[in-house]
């Protein structure tokens, strides 16, 4: 962007504002009895987006995986101490009471799966924390936990008979809170401060149109972009649609940086009409990339190795637990079909 005058740049800056700043951290951690070659207990932590630790009761050893990290760790003896405890001695207690009782309740022998997705979200601009705890029970949405009423909402039938033993349980509950609104927003702003050397990189994507067949939507694809707060559309004559637009996640590549689709709806535009298309892809502090929409550029079906070449990296790289990731992903789509659910 080139700006003709300091009042035209002033007026710029205040009519694009860059999206707000979101940081997570999330902990992914699995405990099993008797699935074949996977650790009892499987622990990840996700900052941003990126897999930063892990930790298994095979290995018993912590495992940093972020340059940032491990010197946190060398440095941070308490950090340490506290990751050592969680990873090696509460958490692997708490799993295999769990999976003992549930086995018991449900009359199961073995390949059982108990899984939790447990973390919190830190607005950088508003201060705002928010905090999400979910358990998942043989891939399937299991036990969710209300930050604002403090009480567990059972996800199937199955699980009420745990929700109402867990309601009981007052400690575990104001443990939890103080997991959710202290602890883990503390953590996740540590690890922002740490991290800060490679967060405020930016790294620009490619961008390709996509298409499947010539009735398909013609999909936008930005793939090896970071940070991982991008906004993506598709506007026409310059205004941004909504109608005819199916916008995408934000998904992780295996590369620590990310990728993102809108989808665009062409099968009632006129050929005339395409060069008032454009798809726009936005990265805070940096130039708009423009694509025009354009046939001639237009990657089909047969080139659609683009996708293919990220397709491993829309899993979360969890080291020697691939299984155990599917099983805690089907849980958290389980979740995500039950709030849709509730919210209609």
């Amino acid at each position: 962007m080139k700006c003709l005058s300091m009042f035209a740049c002033f007026i710029y800056f205040l009519t694009h504002t860059c999206p707000t700043v979101k940081h997570s951290l999330k902990y992914f951690v699995t405990g099993s009895s008797g699935v074949p070659n996977i650790p009892e207990f499987v622990g990840v932590l996700m900052v941003d987006g990126i897999q930063t630790g892990y930790c298994d009761s095979s290995s018993k050893t912590l495992q940093p995986q972020q340059d940032w990290a491990k010197k946190l760790l060398e440095n941070n003896t308490q950090q340490r101490d506290w990751y050592n405890k969680k990873c090696f001695e509460d958490q692997p207690k708490l799993f295999k009471d769990t999976i003992f009782s549930l086995k018991q309740q449900f009359n199961q022998g073995d390949g059982v799966v108990f899984s939790m997705i447990e973390g919190c979200e830190w607005d950088e601009n508003t201060g705002e924390v928010t905090g999400v705890l979910l358990y998942g029970y043989n891939g399937e949405a299991f036990m969710d936990f209300d930050l604002k009423t403090l009480t567990w909402i059972a996800l199937k039938p199955e699980a009420v008979i745990t929700k109402q033993k867990w309601d009981t349980d007052r400690l575990r509950i104001k443990h939890k809170e103080n997991d959710l609104t202290n602890i883990c927003p503390a953590y996740l702003k540590m690890y922002v401060d740490h991290n800060k050397g490679f967060s405020q990189k930016k790294v620009l994507p490619s961008v390709f149109l996509l298409q499947k067949t010539p009735s398909s939507p013609v999909s936008c694809h930005a793939t090896g972009f970071y940070p991982g707060r991008a906004e993506m559309m598709w506007r026409k004559d310059g205004e941004e649609l909504h109608e005819g637009v199916a916008l995408g996640e934000i998904l992780p590549n295996n590369d620590e940086t990310f990728q993102m689709s809108v989808d665009l709806n062409v099968s009632s535009i006129t050929p005339e009409d395409w060069r008032k298309y454009k798809c726009v892809f936005q990265l805070c502090g940096v130039e708009d990339i423009v694509m025009k929409l354009n046939e001639a550029v237009i990657r089909t079906n047969t080139e659609e190795n683009i996708r293919k070449e990220n397709a491993s990296s829309m899993m979360i790289p969890i080291i020697a637990a691939v299984v155990v990731l599917v099983l805690i992903l089907g849980a958290a789509v389980g979740f995500a079909d039950y709030k849709k659910k509730k919210s209609e």
